[in-house]
């Protein structure tokens, strides 16, 4: 039986007095490659923010290995979170610092890890996201594919068993686009390491998930794999995967999510 790394329960969230979320509920098992889809507006990046705790919601329950995080203080947090490796949209890496010395930080972080054996773990990420020999250039001298798999490289620094992943997709083109879902089905294959993806590029989710939650409007409205999605008989699931625009009368606002 498959256990489960990541349990939400009954979650909630307001902004600005609105709600955005509203009782979602689902899980992740371990080794899954596990998107979090929908259009622009829908959610995502704000369940995203919740579940790696960078903010609290109204209400519910997330569970890594058993343990709610919305009741942790600082101190037992950031012990989690230590666990977990987050590669961003944008990459957010450090610009005055080196990609090798980008991708040593969370190494020097725990502050009692030999300075030659980073080194050495440092070269060992870069190599397998591609990126070997890359440890003395600066970002400003990569590519967006590139930076994106420097972000992934300083993610997996610690082996963390569970990474999330913002819109790796976005801004490339669809070669490079490609290469990077190729490259995440890859490292989830040779190291077992659970993959939270989230993004609305319909290419990647058919080629890479394993399951998908899909919201809109902030609610979940599928759970389940993508051939499941794909005979869907929720309108909204439906028009997704089949790439169908809104006419225009039913076009509607994106809110604030």
């Amino acid at each position: 039986m498959v256990d489960d790394l990541i349990e939400v329960r009954h979650l909630s969230a307001h902004y600005d007095g609105q709600l955005v979320l509203e009782d979602i509920s689902f899980s992740v098992q371990q080794g899954e490659l596990f998107y979090i889809i929908g259009g622009s507006g829908s959610g995502k990046t704000t369940l995203f923010k919740h579940m790696v705790g960078l903010l609290k919601p109204t209400s519910g329950e997330i569970l890594y290995s058993g343990v709610d995080i919305t009741r942790l203080d600082e101190d037992e947090l950031a012990a989690v979170q230590r666990k977990i490796g987050i590669a961003f949209q944008s990459g957010a890496l450090f610009n005055s610092l080196t990609v090798g010395d980008n991708v040593a930080l969370p190494l020097r972080e725990v502050g009692s890890i030999d300075s030659n054996l980073i080194e050495a773990i440092v070269r060992l990420k870069l190599s397998l996201v591609g990126l070997a020999g890359t440890e003395h250039l600066l970002p400003a001298e990569l590519s967006g594919g590139m930076m994106k798999r420097a972000s992934l490289a300083r993610a997996l620094a610690l082996d963390p068993p569970l990474v999330f992943f913002d819109e790796p997709s976005a801004g490339l083109d669809p070669i490079t686009a490609a290469g990077l879902d190729r490259l995440v089905l890859t490292l989830r294959n040779l190291t077992g390491t659970t993959f939270i993806i989230v993004s609305h590029e319909l290419r990647s989710i058919l080629g890479t998930a394993d399951r998908v939650l899909m919201l809109d409007r902030g609610k979940g409205i599928f759970l389940g794999g993508v051939g499941e999605a794909q005979r869907s008989s929720v309108p909204r699931v439906r028009q997704f995967f089949e790439r169908r625009a809104n006419p225009v009368n039913q076009v509607q606002p994106c809110s604030p999510l």
